[in-house]
């Protein structure tokens, strides 16, 4: 249950509309200028770094991660400078601790975002999927292809229900009886548990950030009271574009779901192949 001063903090956070400003305690951040200087940090970090986020801050990450990780994460960055994409590393040690972490970081506004999770370790098993779900698709059409979509993207992630939203389409695959369907479009990409007290970002009051576009930020207090009061206790968004129309996969779940970079890379990557057959459809019913 929250306390008096966690409600006020979280209020005072919706206030000012930066539902940047804190993270989800299953991962960490950092958000890095583009030569790679640590500008903010989640106030965990010294569970993935050993140093204290204050210590962090205006030095070089390559003081606190070894230097074989920090030339990887690096090269991996450069394919990836120029492109709205996500990269992603996995099974990697930063330091000298034995835990694996998997990676995800992308450019925002000249900011680098780095978040770390615990490694999942199951490289591949995700993917190996995604092609012989989309090839089960080949004879579906119409409402039956989304339908299909939606039936397949649950198989995929395993969640308890997957909503398909096609411009004015829709579609729904579920375990069970849910609520009506949540609108997501001011969630966050992952959404680990909803009754996790959420981690603050250091420095707090820092004007010149892209936090607010990191997967795992934490979701606005109303949000997640509203999510919380519907049985949903984790999500996984894949937004995508289909021919110039704005689509996306909602996925959620009853319990909490440990955060998987790999599954959702599979899931984008389903959704990008579903695109696809969406504008074949479309143009063989022109």
């Amino acid at each position: 249950m929250d306390t008096a001063g966690e409600l006020d903090n979280d209020m005072a956070a919706d206030a000012r509309g930066d539902p940047g400003a804190r993270f989800q305690p299953s991962g960490y951040l950092l958000e890095l200028s583009f030569d790679w200087i640590v500008l903010r940090a989640s106030e965990n970090v010294h569970h993935l770094l050993g140093e204290s986020h204050v210590t962090l801050i205006d030095e070089p990450l390559g003081r606190f991660v070894h230097a074989q990780a920090l030339h990887d994460l690096r090269n991996l960055f450069s394919r990836l400078s120029g492109t709205t994409g996500i990269g992603r590393a996995y099974a990697v040690r930063l330091t000298d601790d034995h835990d694996l972490v998997d990676v995800a970081f992308h450019l925002v506004d000249g900011h680098v975002l780095l978040e770390a999770i615990p490694s999942s370790g199951c490289f591949g098993e995700c993917f190996g999927s995604v092609g012989g779900l989309i090839a089960g698709l080949g004879n579906n059409h119409g409402q039956a292809l989304l339908d299909g979509g939606a039936r397949r993207m649950r198989a995929l992630t395993g969640y308890d229900r997957v909503t398909l939203s096609c411009g004015e389409r829709r579609a729904e695959s579920s375990r069970g009886a849910f609520a009506g369907p949540v609108d997501p479009a001011d969630l966050p990409i992952l959404v680990a548990d909803t009754s996790a007290q959420a981690v603050e970002l250091f420095p707090r009051d820092a004007e010149d950030t892209s936090a607010h576009a990191a997967l795992m930020r934490a979701p606005a207090e109303a949000d997640r009271r509203e999510l919380s009061s519907q049985g949903i206790r984790s999500m996984l968004r894949i937004p995508f574009d289909a021919d110039g129309m704005t689509c996306e996969f909602c996925c959620e779940n009853r319990s909490p779901r440990e955060p998987n970079f790999e599954l959702h890379a599979a899931a984008e990557l389903f959704a990008q192949m579903f695109a696809m057959r969406l504008a074949i459809d479309k143009a063989a019913n022109r």
